[in-house]
């Protein structure tokens, strides 16, 4: 799926999925300075946090749940979004909000399995970043 592209599901409701991530870092880490205040320990804190919640995040969103599965994967998705946001791992955050509205909307089960697969690589992204951040620490 094209990341540049204008998704739209059904006939009620269109997404925008992210920029490639070579247009941007997959963390900015000048909005995670401003975040913390400059201070490097929470920096690292931060990361290392972000770093293991988004591949259990991950972990949990590829294993199907049964009965109330849209839900359940909405609401990691969600939490997910919220620690992207706050770290500055932008494409996490927007492909993560793509994949909530995606869920409750027409989209097919196809189209969420590729929002999905766009999510796993912004993630994986994101995470190699901050182990990268976190190695030079």
């Amino acid at each position: 799926m094209s990341t540049q592209a204008v998704r739209q599901f059904g006939s009620r409701q269109s997404f925008q999925l992210p920029a490639s991530p070579a247009a941007d870092r997959p963390i900015d880490l000048v909005h995670l300075s401003r975040q913390t205040l400059g201070d490097r320990e929470l920096e690292i804190e931060l990361l290392s946090l972000f770093e293991r919640q988004a591949a259990q995040v991950m972990e949990r969103l590829l294993q199907p749940n049964g009965n109330g599965e849209r839900r359940w994967r909405h609401d990691l998705a969600h939490t997910l979004k919220g620690s992207a946001r706050a770290i500055g791992a932008g494409r996490v955050a927007a492909c993560a909000q793509v994949f909530e509205e995606a869920l409750f909307s027409a989209a097919t089960d196809a189209e969420i399995a590729a929002i999905l697969a766009e999510l796993g690589q912004a993630v994986e992204e994101s995470r190699v970043a901050a182990l990268d951040f976190l190695s030079e620490g």
